[in-house]
Order: structure tokens, then C-alpha cells, then sequence
């Protein structure tokens, strides 16, 4: 494996991103919402590559991709890998 042979910093097994904070709207409390990838790697440079499983290219869901949309934006230093 790449992390025993040194060849990566670190693996994490399903992180949690949140994307949007817990909060209240008009008195009622609005749950967070949040991104759980498959992976995370870091590499020896510090680059972070996030890895999230596909069954097929074309199941891409509308939730999946406005989270992919703001994770990116939340997180420009971390990657989405899509692996299939």
C-alpha cells in the first residue's frame, strides 16, 4: 500500500466536509449540511486529493454535483478525484 511504503502522507476513510454550518432560520433550526467523500489522501508534497467512488460517469446525482459545487468553492485548495 502507498501509505506503509511511504509514498503518501496520510488516508482517511470517508472525511466529512460541511458545506453549510447549522444555523436557525425565522426561530427553527436548519440542520448542517455536509460532503462525505470516499477518501482523502495526502500527498508528500501537501497537495490534498479528495477521492469519490462512481458506479458510472453517468451517476453524477443533482445533489451530488451542487455539493461538488460548493465544496469547490468552499475548499479551492483540495481536488475531487471521480473515480469509476
Amino acid at each position: 500500500m502507498q501509505l506503509d511504503s511511504g509514498q503518501i502522507k496520510s488516508l482517511e476513510l470517508q472525511p466529512k466536509y460541511e458545506l453549510i454550518p447549522r444555523h436557525r432560520r425565522r426561530g427553527k433550526a436548519v440542520r448542517s449540511m455536509n460532503y462525505y467523500a470516499d477518501f482523502e489522501i495526502e500527498h508528500l508534497d501537501g497537495r490534498i486529493e479528495i477521492i469519490d467512488v462512481k458506479a458510472s460517469a453517468s451517476y453524477k446525482t443533482e445533489v451530488y454535483r451542487m455539493k461538488k459545487k460548493i465544496f469547490e468553492y468552499l475548499y479551492p485548495d483540495k481536488e475531487i478525484v471521480e473515480v469509476y
